[in-house]
């Protein structure tokens, strides 16, 4: 074995011996997306740990503030763009604020991945609808660009997002370049629209009345508030989609990434372990998941 390949296997068991350990990153990149909203881009600063760090769309990672504490972010950008990962953070806490409060440069600690992920290699060669609600987009942009880095191995993606206002949407920009694509079908509603939004308004179930599915082909990602689950969950069945087929995220319970805490507890199952990613059919059938 050479010794690029020996350093970066010790640097895989290191990430993979002391979980409990966090690993300085830095900040690269600061991008205010809301007023609550800020993407921020962090790359670990070892080089092989660096190399030896892989994730799967829908996992998370424990963000530290030294001094402060941490807290779990899902991460936003696809496996396939190595080097840095980026969390869409929301100004919503003690650890939380005082990541708004740093500056390019400035030094974070990272523990994970955690978790399950999204079914990526299994939705290959199928249509994929992806149905986000607000913050909810934030973990499935990393499953939209990974599909968007091998768009020729998936069929039709179609992707439905609701929020609240037109200042409240995410990722704006990127919202543009999907709408221009052909081989994206986009439909963006607000609930509450001010005089320069020009798009739908309602729920984001009201959009299904525009999409066509062949339900033997086609894979359901969603993730949002919790309450918007078994309505959309009951648009995709009306569609003839198979509950096996349809998957959540349940990375808003996410606590200390051990399922040590009981904060993630879903039925007799911890969602940081199990999840947060699972499918219609395993979550039906935990007491309180939906």
């Amino acid at each position: 074995m050479n010794p690029t390949a020996v350093r970066r296997l010790a640097a895989y068991e290191q990430l993979s011996a002391n979980p409990y350990r966090p690993w300085p990153a830095r900040i690269t990149s600061i991008t205010e997306l809301t007023d609550k909203e800020t993407l921020f881009e962090l790359r670990l600063i070892d080089d092989d740990v660096r190399d030896a760090f892989k994730f799967e769309s829908g996992q998370f990672v424990e963000v530290s503030i030294f001094g402060v504490g941490e807290a779990p972010i899902s991460i936003s950008s696809a496996p396939s763009k190595q080097g840095f990962i980026e969390l869409c953070v929301r100004n919503a806490g003690d650890v939380t604020g005082a990541l708004h409060s740093r500056q390019c440069g400035d030094i974070v600690g990272l523990r994970g991945p955690f978790g399950r992920g999204f079914p990526f290699e299994e939705m290959k060669g199928n249509d994929v609808l992806l149905v986000a609600g607000g913050l909810g987009i934030a973990p499935l942009k990393s499953l939209i660009n990974h599909i968007h880095d091998t768009r020729h191995e998936f069929g039709k993606v179609t992707i439905l997002y609701g929020s609240r206002s037109p200042e409240e949407v995410l990722f704006a920009r990127q919202f543009d370049m999907w709408r221009h694509r052909d081989d994206f079908d986009l439909h963006l509603t607000v609930d509450q629209p001010d005089e320069t939004w020009d798009g739908d308004v309602g729920l984001v179930t009201n959009l299904f009345e525009r999409v066509d599915v062949d339900p033997a082909k086609t894979f359901g990602a969603i993730c949002g508030p919790p309450v918007m689950y078994k309505y959309v969950v009951a648009e995709m069945r009306a569609k003839g989609m198979e509950a096996d087929r349809i998957y959540v995220s349940f990375e808003r319970r996410m606590k200390c990434g051990f399922g040590k805490c009981g904060h993630c507890g879903v039925g007799h199952q911890y969602a940081c372990i199990d999840g947060p990613v699972f499918n219609y059919w395993e979550a039906m059938n935990l007491q309180e998941a939906m």
